[in-house]
């Protein structure tokens, strides 16, 4: 289901996707918890980067498998494997990174609607979602750079 997508494999198509939601929505669910006067302005923005940025990396992780699958069945040097599974290893982090990043930015989001229900939670609520928040997007910051890049230089380290 996730090897290919009209003959080339999904994972080099869907990496681009990835680098570019994943980081927006850690910066700017930052900038969300950062500045509440703009808030009003950006939180469709966030919501759509916290539902589509999961969702974005689990399917760059497993067309990834897919395409290590695919690569060790073609008889793929083992130190290029070895490679791809460190590149691995740093997209599993991403994606969890991203799925607890997303799943805090949509709690902040659903508290700041303030909702009857939401009303009744204790006020320091908020501020640890928020902290949270910043909290979580360093990591995620830092596992897109570094799947990024081990991928980048599994794929053209010697190209040059």
């Amino acid at each position: 289901m996730f090897r290919e997508f009209l003959g080339l494999p999904l994972h080099a198509l869907v990496v681009h996707a990835a680098v570019t939601a994943i980081p927006a929505l850690a910066l700017l669910a930052a900038v969300y918890v950062l500045r509440p006067r703009w808030r009003s302005r950006m939180d469709w923005a966030v919501a759509l980067l916290a539902v589509g940025s999961p969702i974005v990396a689990f399917v760059a992780t497993q067309s990834g498998e897919e395409l290590s699958d695919a690569l060790a069945a073609k008889g793929y040097p083992q130190d290029a494997l070895d490679q791809i599974y460190y590149h691995s290893q740093q997209g599993d982090w991403l994606f969890r990174f991203t799925v607890a990043l997303a799943l805090v930015t949509l709690a902040k989001l659903v508290l700041d609607r303030g909702h009857d229900r939401v009303r009744k939670l204790p006020p320091w609520l908020g501020r640890v979602l928020s902290v949270l928040v910043l909290v979580l997007a360093v990591p995620v910051l830092i596992y897109t750079v570094r799947a990024g890049h081990t991928g980048a230089e599994t794929l053209w380290q010697n190209t040059f």
